[in-house]
């Protein structure tokens, strides 16, 4: 059973920038392909980026291409996404998740999630 637990989360400025942190445990997390979706009130759960098990492929939404990074540090069990040049549109929970296998589109696809931690982009 893998636990992932979310920070990095808060309210910034539109143009600001945060990075948010997914810390796994319980499990081998090089083992898992890692994704970051978010929820913003009243939509549905939509993707937001991919990365591969050593970090090499990354993927992202078209609606965050060109502002946000996503990295891994596999000695710390860790996933980060960097989000730059914020957007009120991009106001959602943020959430990680991990899965062996499927689809990096499909949240259906992923075994383990994370609590999620709250982005505020506003003035």
């Amino acid at each position: 059973q893998v636990q992932l637990v979310e920070s990095g989360g808060g309210l910034v400025q539109p143009g600001g920038s945060l990075r948010l942190s997914c810390a796994a445990s319980g499990g081998t997390f090089s083992n898992y392909f890692m994704g970051w979706f978010r929820q913003a009130p009243g939509k549905e759960r939509e993707y937001v980026a991919h990365i591969g098990r050593s970090g090499a492929n990354t993927d992202f939404a078209d609606s965050v291409k060109g502002r946000f990074t996503i990295s891994r540090d596999n000695a710390k069990n860790t996933v980060y996404l960097q989000m730059n040049s914020l957007k009120p549109e991009d106001t959602a929970v943020y959430y990680c998740a991990a899965r062996v296998s499927g689809s990096r589109w499909n949240a259906q696809t992923y075994d383990y999630w994370g609590q999620g931690t709250q982005v505020t982009v506003s003035t």
